[in-house]
């Protein structure tokens, strides 16, 4: 608990079996629950999850980053979440922060939180590749300009919501792809939520996941197709399903437990 609200902490897992033992061990005792969705793993990482003891959810086939996403939060919703934390289990980004991100979450001053790789300036230092680098310092700009904020980086995937939040965005609207974490950030800045931004390290080892080149290219035009499509819904040119008030929430979303 943290302030007297239910903390849980979401795993989007995928072939994570060699770090999340590790990534486990550092989640911090104020966490009131932990969630681990695998996605069609084929490493033994849902059997490895319910020794450890958590609340395991399993995709009979591997339905996308997005998609996990989306089962994460609305089994954390079920389960009564006043605060989710996303954590990547690949122990690209270490659970010790968790307070941090949720404290600003707790505070009602934000909805959104993020561990940025970027505001501390160690990210190339943490193992970060320099075109992903280069990539996410030119994309971040852009979005800037187009949506008119003046986040450090919109590609992390440290991430703390409040209930409300996760119970308004239409987030069924999103993609099942890796996009959705840009498409949940651009929602939270078109519907009017507060964004936190927190300096984090970052762990590149040679057990975590990361796409790659050429997927990472369809990830920067999704991204910029997101941005205009903010630009084009604000001045009234557009009205994309994800960016409607009557878009799909998660609301009655169901997911099966191991």
């Amino acid at each position: 608990m943290i302030e007297g609200r239910k903390l849980v902490l979401v795993l989007p897992a995928y072939n994570a079996a060699a770090t999340l033992q590790r990534t486990v061990a550092e989640i911090p005792k104020m966490v009131d629950q932990v969630i681990l969705v695998d996605d069609g793993s084929t490493d033994g990482t849902a059997e490895l999850a319910s020794d450890l003891g958590l609340q395991t959810i399993v995709h009979d086939r591997n339905r996308g980053y997005g998609a996990n996403q989306k089962t994460c939060y609305a089994a954390a919703l079920s389960q009564g979440a006043d605060i989710v934390v996303m954590v990547h289990p690949d122990y690209q980004y270490t659970p010790r922060l968790v307070p941090a991100l949720a404290h600003c979450i707790a505070s009602g001053l934000f909805d959104v939180a993020l561990g940025s790789r970027i505001l501390g300036g160690r990210a190339l230092a943490g193992g970060m590749p320099l075109y992903k680098y280069v990539a996410n310092r030119g994309l971040t700009a852009i979005e800037n300009l187009l949506v008119g904020q003046k986040l450090s980086e919109y590609h992390t995937g440290y991430r703390a919501f409040s209930r409300k939040l996760l119970e308004t965005l239409p987030l069924v609207e999103n993609s099942d792809d890796f996009v959705f974490d840009n498409e949940v950030l651009i929602q939270a800045a078109y519907f009017g939520f507060n964004i936190a931004e927190v300096t984090c390290p970052t762990s590149y080892l040679a057990e975590s996941s990361s796409i790659g080149v050429k997927r990472s290219i369809v990830y920067g035009f999704g991204v910029l197709r997101v941005a205009c499509d903010y630009r084009l819904a604000k001045w009234g040119l557009a009205e994309p399903r994800f960016l409607a008030d009557t878009g799909r929430t998660l609301q009655g979303r169901e997911a099966t437990t191991a």
